[in-house]
């Protein structure tokens, strides 16, 4: 089981890794919260070392938009890296799925 889960997790690193590339993805705090206030995300990734406060308010938001938020197992150093982006990434969105 965890190896499958395991599994989904790369799966869904490399998903992200894709839509960033082709600009369907979000990055950022601020960015990700505004996106699901207005229902225009499809899905939120959260890095393994996001801050507390942060997972809470995108885990809040993310439930009233009925998004599912998927908790990564890459830091916010590797997120940033996958994404091609010179900045540690705590949270990213990909728009409507």
């Amino acid at each position: 089981m965890a190896e499958r889960k395991k599994k989904t997790t790369a799966d869904e690193a490399e998903n992200l890794k894709n839509q960033a590339q082709s600009g369907r993805a979000l990055i950022g705090l601020e960015r990700v919260l505004k996106a699901l206030r207005s229902q225009k995300l499809g899905k939120v990734f959260l890095a393994r070392n996001c801050p507390a406060k942060m997972k809470e308010d995108i885990q809040h938001y993310a439930a009233l938009a009925q998004v599912p938020v998927v908790e990564l197992e890459q830091t916010n150093e590797e997120l940033g890296v996958l994404c091609k982006k010179n900045f540690f990434v705590s949270v990213a969105g990909i728009l409507g799925e």
